[in-house]
């Protein structure tokens, strides 16, 4: 929402500040700017959009325009404006603004496209993950667990601590496998919000978008007879206008000079904060969310709803009686399950589907690691599912590892379409969803009795 908001926001300030500066010229032109703002939302959105190709179309365009406008006593032919675009790099007409605002742009729309499919992809793997059924083994241990103490005698007792801990991770033993590339991805995550908060802040980009490129104009303005001399020379002497168009002159508001925003009139985006103090937000939140899925049997079993508590050793049920819980604890991960006194799991079997997710978080953290060093890289195109070529430098061999050559699970783009997680939710089967929510409000049965 922020990010859209400050790019329509950018949007409206260059169209006020262009009509009050050059009225009915800016307005008979204004299809220029509205598309450069088209392909800059399309971009960010995920679509197929070369940002540096588009900038520099945008420029082109724009001196052929002005070209015409500071040359009103000659008529130009398609070919001959075309001829004339072919001199933007040669001339720079608008002075070094184009090549600055090129870079300045490009870095900060590929950090803040990447950042948030980074934010989407995080959610999505969770979404996904949460939705994996447990094995009948985990199922079997939960039920020991939370019911054979009722067969004993002993419906108030609860169930020890480390107990617990070896169901819980026999039961997320495929999860914990995630952690390593999760806290990879969050590191990714967190480098790519520290350029957005300086060198790639988009907020800072996109505020005096419309002062810069007003600069560039003024300039070409400045150098409107040089430039037409070395056009003239290079395309050839263009054919005269009728009498009608010759007499024009180029109109005395083209030459007032525009007065910038006040800094009390700045836009502001409904997120109702600024750039800094939002990525700010999210970093604390990412920081939060290292080693989850890794701690999460602690998680759940430190909850007093659920066991005795690490203090209570003695008197809580180990699984067969009210007594000390006597096995070690297990350590993460699947491979470390193989003598899970508690839970049988198959660990020559890994979950797929999490391997999935943990291939989707590698490949979300090679783009965020481009996104870091200013690179774009092949996002999948949201409107005809073509991957297009990236801006920047692209991939080079230490930051795109080879994992790109055989990945399958694509990031989703910002607007992804949301059937896929919503069909997975209806199919058959426990999911660790549901196996939470039955586990708990098993717990809360056996409080109330």
């Amino acid at each position: 929402e922020f990010f859209r908001e400050l790019l329509e926001n950018a949007e409206r300030s260059l169209n006020d500040m262009f009509v009050r500066t050059y009225g009915m010229l800016y307005m008979q032109n204004s299809e220029v700017f509205q598309d450069l703002f088209t392909e800059l939302k399309r971009y960010y959105t995920g679509g197929n959009v070369n940002l540096e190709e588009m900038l520099n179309d945008f420029w082109a365009r724009l001196l052929e325009r002005m070209f015409q406008l500071i040359n009103p006593q000659y008529h130009f032919s398609e070919d001959y404006l075309e001829c004339v675009s072919k001199y933007t790099d040669q001339l720079k007409p608008f002075g070094d603004v184009p090549r600055k605002l090129k870079v300045q742009v490009t870095r900060a729309f590929i950090a803040a496209r990447t950042f948030v499919q980074g934010l989407t992809v995080g959610r999505e793997v969770a979404n996904r993950v949460s939705k994996v059924s447990p094995t009948p083994g985990c199922i079997r241990a939960l039920m020991k667990m939370l019911y054979c103490p009722y067969c004993r005698g002993l419906p108030t007792v609860k169930p020890c601590n480390n107990y617990c801990l070896n169901v819980m991770k026999g039961c997320l033993a495929n999860q914990a496998d995630l952690d390593t590339e999760w806290n990879l991805f969050i590191d990714a995550m967190l480098l790519v919000a520290e350029r957005l908060e300086g060198p790639f802040n988009i907020e800072s980009v996109m505020d005096p978008i419309d002062v810069k490129i007003s600069e560039a104009i003024m300039n070409m303005q400045e150098n409107s007879m040089q430039v037409s001399a070395k056009v003239f020379q290079g395309c050839g002497q263009p054919k005269p206008a009728p009498a009608l168009r010759s007499s024009r002159s180029v109109p005395e508001n083209f030459n007032t000079r525009f007065r910038p925003y006040n800094p009390e009139e700045r836009p502001t985006t409904a997120a109702g904060t600024s750039l800094d103090r939002l990525v700010t937000d999210i970093k604390e939140k990412l920081k939060i969310s290292k080693k989850f899925w890794s701690t999460l049997p602690y998680t759940i079993c430190k909850d007093e709803r659920v066991t005795a508590g690490p203090s209570v050793e003695e008197d809580c049920w180990n699984g067969h009686t009210k007594a000390r819980y006597l096995p070690e604890i297990m350590n993460d991960g699947l491979t470390n399950q193989i003598n899970n006194p508690e839970v049988d799991v198959d660990i020559t079997r890994p979950d797929t589907f999490i391997r999935q997710q943990i291939m989707a978080l590698r490949v979300m953290t090679n783009k965020l690691k481009n996104a870091y060093n200013g690179n774009d890289v092949n996002f999948q195109d949201t409107s005809d599912e073509t991957s297009g070529s990236g801006s920047g430098s692209g991939c080079t061999d230490d930051i795109c590892p080879t994992e790109f050559d055989f990945v399958t699970t694509e990031a989703p783009p910002v607007d992804s379409d949301r059937r896929e997680v919503e069909a997975s939710a209806t199919q058959p089967g426990w999911s660790l969803q549901t196996l939470l929510v039955i586990f708990l409000s098993l717990v809360l049965q056996r409080q109330w009795r």
